[in-house]
């Protein structure tokens, strides 16, 4: 079931809310700058399984709203409280990808981890994002030549072998969203810093990472696991920056597991 929830005067988000009904509730936040469908091959394994799954596309990207302005991480983090106070959301699990991660901490220490009960940060763009040299590139190809830049995020994203119609359909999902918001948002993985914010995570933490990601060093995830009191890492041998799909019966697994 497809909701949109309106965060602020004239921007609606697009929210995927399957099985409301579930026993459990597992919200995922997507990476950049992808939407909410990168978590295909969770909801078919989490929703057999009797869980609610929801799926939220950031501002900017997949079928929410794409305004000019609000691509920075309390603005995001400030969207999010909102769906989860208007659908009345309570003892989720918050799985956050990448600079979807990113956000996710930023909503703990932020809103205080309001109704998070467990945190799940999968390559999480934290404590920093890209390197300026990485910005850059990113952004000068966003501005100039999108597709181009998609295909480059594409191909740089996964360790394991992809075949040509997934990459295919990879590349669309990066598509969906508004240059601008593209942009903006490799703007603020470059210039947003979230050292801060680590001590004031509480709720118990899993922190996925592919050990070959190209795109946010191993190294980060242990950094985190370091400054978040609560927190395992668990890192994937087989993974770039992808695990939820490199290694998805593994990641399915270990996600059911650390839910309950």
């Amino acid at each position: 079931m497809g909701y949109y929830v309106r965060v602020e005067s004239g921007v609606k988000l697009y929210v995927e809310d399957i099985n409301p009904e579930g026993s459990k509730t597992v919200v995922f936040l997507h990476g950049w700058p992808l939407n909410h469908k990168q978590f295909e091959y969770q909801f078919n394994v989490l929703l057999a399984m009797g869980y609610r799954c929801i799926g939220i596309d950031w501002r900017g990207f997949g079928k929410s709203d794409k305004p000019m302005s609000g691509y920075n991480y309390n603005r995001l983090a400030d969207d999010i409280r909102t769906v989860i106070g208007v659908l009345q959301l309570d003892n989720i699990t918050l799985v956050g990808h990448s600079t979807g991660g990113a956000i996710a901490i930023r909503y703990m220490s932020r809103h205080h981890g309001y109704e998070v009960s467990k945190l799940v940060l999968v390559d999480a763009a934290a404590p920093i994002g890209f390197t300026t040299e990485t910005a850059n590139t990113f952004l000068k190809e966003a501005l100039n030549d999108r597709p181009k830049m998609m295909q480059d995020v594409t191909d740089g994203f996964f360790f394991q072998y992809i075949t040509k119609s997934f990459s295919d359909w990879f590349f669309q999902l990066g598509l969906q969203a508004a240059g601008w918001s593209t942009a903006a948002i490799i703007k603020m993985l470059r210039d947003e810093k979230l050292d801060r914010d680590l001590p004031k995570v509480f709720a118990p933490t899993l922190i996925v990472h592919g050990v070959h990601d190209k795109v946010i060093p191993f190294a980060q995830a242990q950094e985190l696991n370091q400054k978040i009191v609560n927190s395992q890492l668990v890192p994937f041998h087989y993974s770039g920056h992808g695990p939820f799909w490199e290694e998805r019966d593994k990641f399915n697994q270990l996600l059911r597991q650390f839910i309950g």
